[in-house]
């Protein structure tokens, strides 16, 4: 670690011991103004401690924080932000109902005597969006009428109205399609050409390269490596992370020789869902790529009887679909894990038993719920998973985001489920826990299970997927044999033709 006065961040030694859980052991990095430092690391590796220990959200136990050289008051945010911290969550702190301006100055307005100086909020919004070049978004509009591309801006205008010195981003992309990605990289250049220094968290390791000039990696609490050169190679990277080396990230892919289980025909809901048809069989994964807005995710929530169509019709194993019935397509084996598994499902709150059992309830019920046997089901489908921990009362919010995925997977396994809907399942988690996923997924699929797969990673999609559908505006614009697919390839049929070359070779 460079003891340089330049570091405009250095964390030295930094310890944060939990009742029972030793969550930071003597954490190095330092942050050079003006460069992009990327933080990589599994789940439960300590990223998370770590910024929160930086802003001033938790008190480390031992070890120092300076800033410039100087100590960072620490379990003070207030301090740290004052002093130019500013942190971006991955869950964006905005108020939907409020413009801009108001987001942008919230709980330091300023002021024309007693009252706000809404004139001045107005003007500084704009000049700091101007900033960051994005002159088009209006300081009077609404929040929650801006797409997520936009909020994210909002959000770093927020952090730069406090003359910000040091900018913490934790998974910034995790919501974005590739245009939007890049027009967050845009932002950041202009940030360190001023010489903001940027912590950058992420789980896609191909955005180091893209966006990166070091690299610090954590696993248990411990930094694996610092000060690493963004052109580290990958799988260097990874064994860091796991403490070994992974030998392969992306299994065999299924090939899907079986009948047709799912077939789509013309479904149409305006104007996400323009006339759609596909088909999948069993024993394939199908991947539905896209940028975020084509109509990806409306697609399987038609499917899935979560909303009305238009037209077009969904058949199951030769059986038609009644439209806007989720518990018809549950009965014909049909499974949903949607894009936020958190909110849309799980329940929190419940042990791992009760959320796999939620979809086959009456199986356990003989009058009374014979708990026993619900609880022995859940565990063989959690186990044949590798769920971690093993324990199927543990409450689900304890665990981490790749083995709540697993629960979602469980509950359609003990439902017996014939066509598996997944809705961008690796969001979220570390490489090794994709890894893993990855390997449940074809899995499934050689079991005889149809799995369609939407996912904003191109490279996920032809890592994993038999075949790999894209849409565009509603469409389908294009199908290629996983085998044969590039990420090029499906990224030039995702943005519209008029400006589609220009696009790919600016973000490549």
């Amino acid at each position: 670690m460079s003891d340089s006065p330049a570091a405009v961040l250095e964390v030295r030694g930094l310890v944060k011991q939990f009742p029972g859980v030793r969550a930071l052991d003597g954490v190095d990095l330092d942050v050079r103004p003006g460069e992009v430092h990327c933080l990589l690391g599994p789940n439960g590796a300590g990223k998370s401690t770590l910024i929160k220990c930086v802003s001033g959200a938790v008190e480390p136990t031992e070890g120092e924080i300076l800033l410039g050289g100087e100590p960072l008051p620490t379990g003070d945010p207030a301090a740290s932000l004052g002093l130019g911290v500013a942190t971006i969550y991955q869950e964006l702190d905005l108020v939907e109902d409020l413009t801009v301006a108001q987001s942008v100055f919230l709980a330091h307005e300023p002021r024309r005597g007693p009252f706000l100086d809404l004139q001045r909020m107005s003007r500084d919004t704009a000049a700091l969006l101007a900033r960051l070049g994005h002159e088009g978004i209006s300081p009077r509009s609404r929040v929650s009428r801006l797409r997520p591309a936009a909020q994210q801006v909002v959000s770093i205008a927020r952090a730069l109205s406090h003359d910000v010195r040091l900018l913490i981003m934790d998974e910034p992309s995790a919501i974005l399609d590739e245009g939007e990605i890049e027009t967050l990289f845009g932002v950041v250049r202009r940030l360190t050409a001023d010489g903001v220094g940027v912590i950058y968290i992420t789980h896609r390791l191909d955005e180091i390269r893209r966006i990166g000039d070091r690299v610090t990696v954590l696993a248990d609490g411990r930094t694996a490596g610092t000060g690493l050169p963004a052109s580290t190679p990958t799988d260097r990277l990874v064994e860091l992370m796991v403490g070994r080396i992974v030998e392969r990230l992306y299994p065999e892919r299924p090939r899907g020789a079986g009948d047709v289980v799912l077939e789509v025909r013309g479904l149409r809901r305006l104007p996400e869902v323009r006339g759609v048809s596909l088909e999948v069989r069993a024993g394939e994964v199908v991947g539905l790529g896209g940028l975020v807005g084509s109509g990806r995710t409306e697609l399987l929530r038609l499917i899935y009887g979560m909303e009305t169509p238009d037209e077009g019709e969904v058949w199951v194993g030769g059986e038609k679909l009644p439209p806007n019935r989720p518990d018809k397509a549950i009965a014909a084996g049909l499974g949903l894990a949607p894009e936020d598994r958190k909110s849309q499902g799980l329940l929190l709150d419940w042990s791992q038993t009760k959320n796999v059992s939620l979809a086959d309830l009456g199986r356990f019920q003989r009058g009374l719920l014979n708990v026993r046997a619900e609880r022995a089901a859940a565990r063989e489908h959690l186990r044949s998973l590798r769920t971690v921990p093993d324990d199927a009362e543990r409450i689900v919010r304890q665990l981490s985001g790749g083995n709540q995925q697993k629960v979602v997977l469980a509950r359609w396994l003990l439902r017996s489920c014939r066509v598996l809907l997944l809705d961008e399942p690796t969001r979220g988690v570390d490489v090794a826990t994709k890894a893993e996923l990855y390997r449940v997924i074809t899995d499934l699929a050689r079991d005889g299970l149809a799995v369609l797969v939407v996912s904003s990673e191109l490279e996920e999609l032809v890592g994993v997927c038999s075949r790999v559908l894209v849409m565009r505006e509603g469409e389908l614009v294009f199908e290629v044999d996983g085998a044969q697919a590039s990420e090029r390839e499906l990224l030039r049929h995702a943005v519209a033709p008029t400006d589609s070359a220009d696009f790919v070779e600016e973000v490549r």
